[in-house]
């Protein structure tokens, strides 16, 4: 389908700009795109699928996924957690100390129990975050991310385009890698291992 694709360019320039700007005199362990320095720490202050109002501050000390989508999405959500749910196995033991953190563009519609029900579908490790538009639109923002409503049909149902990027934040909230749809998990895994292992900054 065409939903989620329609800010894959603007994902590609950004992730260009952040490269030209990484110049390093010896290759980092990272496979994934490495963003540590580009973007800002996990800060939010969101509600999560058990109607508690948490803030990026309560997932320090682990290494967090964060991804935007929505319940509804007929593609890319639901393929994306499967796969994150893979790759959550196949870190074993260590996937205890990560979260996958599913933040919600269509808040009018994902409350947190319903947040609560989808996410728990591919992962236990998975935390549903929703808020008001505002809230949602600035965090969003603060990570370079888009989405928008698509136009509704008769029947009142719409979709929402949004970006796919996985971000992922060290134990101390750092912006570090940047994963995007063509990664492979085999690149996702072994840069979480670096994470969780040492739990290093390299």
């Amino acid at each position: 389908m065409k939903l989620c694709r329609a800010f894959l360019p603007a994902l590609l320039l950004v992730v260009g700009l952040l490269l030209a700007g990484c110049q390093h005199d010896e290759p980092l362990p990272f496979r994934l795109t490495n963003i540590s320095g580009h973007m800002p720490d996990l800060d939010f202050k969101l509600t999560d699928d058990h109607g508690k109002a948490v803030t990026g501050a309560d997932y320090r000390g682990k290494v967090v996924l964060l991804y935007f989508g929505y319940t509804h999405c007929p593609d890319v959500c639901p393929l994306t957690l499967a796969q994150l749910h893979v790759v959550m196995q196949r870190l074993g033991p260590l996937a205890d100390g990560a979260r996958i953190l599913f933040v919600s563009v269509d808040p009018a519609r994902d409350t947190p129990a319903v947040m609560h029900a989808y996410v728990n579908a591919f992962d236990s490790r998975a935390v549903g975050l929703t808020g008001d538009a505002r809230a949602t639109e600035a965090l969003s923002k603060r990570y370079r991310s888009a989405f928008t409503r698509e136009p509704g049909s008769a029947d009142g149902s719409y979709e929402v385009s949004h970006s796919s990027a996985i971000y992922v934040f060290d134990r101390d909230g750092k912006a570090r890698l940047l994963s995007t749809p063509s990664a492979s998990r085999d690149d996702l895994v072994h840069d979480l291992h670096l994470l969780l292992d040492t739990g290093a900054t390299p």
